[in-house]
């Protein structure tokens, strides 16, 4: 399980890039770099991480599934995850 202080770091991240994104693409689109330099830091989208729901670790992250691959492993192996099945030939 990841540090409560780094998913939390990222959590704030995820709400000021909501916050500001609106005003984010109005800036672009005029070309306003020096306003785009004004907002904070973390608001742009490329600071966030993805990272898995159930763990938190931000490695071996699946997009599809929205869990990292040991956790999605684990759950695939039980038959908790719909549609999936472990292959065989």
């Amino acid at each position: 399980m990841a540090k409560t202080s780094v998913l939390a770091r990222n959590e704030k991240r995820r709400k000021l890039i909501e916050k500001y994104a609106v005003k984010r693409a109005a800036l672009k689109a005029a070309g306003d770099l020096e306003g785009l330099q004004m907002l904070p830091k973390n608001s742009s989208p490329t600071r966030y991480k993805n990272r898995c729901a159930a763990t938190g670790r931000s490695n071996g992250y699946l997009r599809d599934f929205g869990l990292s691959r040991i956790k999605f492993r684990e759950l695939a192996n039980e038959g908790k995850i719909p549609g999936v099945r472990k292959s065989s030939w």
